[in-house]
């Protein structure tokens, strides 16, 4: 089998299709909390706590000098990463209880089998008689 041929076979299985999708949907579903917690959370927040800005929050390590840019610590890039990240697995752990609630909301299915007491066989559950050993069974 050629390199191509397997690598088209690789390709088009299911479940290489499902992660694609949905690795570029969650990019999307990225850039739309990153824009929400940029442009709609943070800046009140920042108001609130008296920096307009939590991108600018930083600690200087080494003063930039003439053609050298300075050594800091972005926390505050960080603090926008991180509130991100917790937005983000909130939305998912969300969208998963659905999920599970929706898979647990179907109704339990009723035997429609019973062992038989004498064989232990499995026979149908209106069967007067085992099939099996012929035991007649209780009603």
């Amino acid at each position: 089998m050629s390199i191509i041929k397997e690598f088209k076979e690789f390709a088009m299985r299911g479940n290489v299709m499902d992660m694609a999708v949905g690795v570029i949907i969650g990019g999307a579903f990225g850039k739309i909390v990153s824009s929400f917690i940029n442009d709609i959370l943070m800046p009140p927040l920042g108001l609130l706590l008296g920096n307009a800005d939590f991108s600018d929050l930083v600690i200087t390590l080494r003063a930039g000098t003439e053609g050298i840019p300075p050594v800091v610590l972005s926390y505050g890039k960080f603090a926008t990463a991180v509130t991100d990240f917790l937005i983000i697995a909130f939305a998912i752990f969300i969208m998963v209880r659905v999920m599970n609630r929706l898979k647990r909301s179907d109704p339990p299915v009723s035997p429609t089998e019973k062992k038989c007491p004498e064989c232990q066989m499995t026979i149908p559950l209106e069967a007067r008689r085992c099939g099996h050993c012929a035991q007649p069974l209780p009603l």
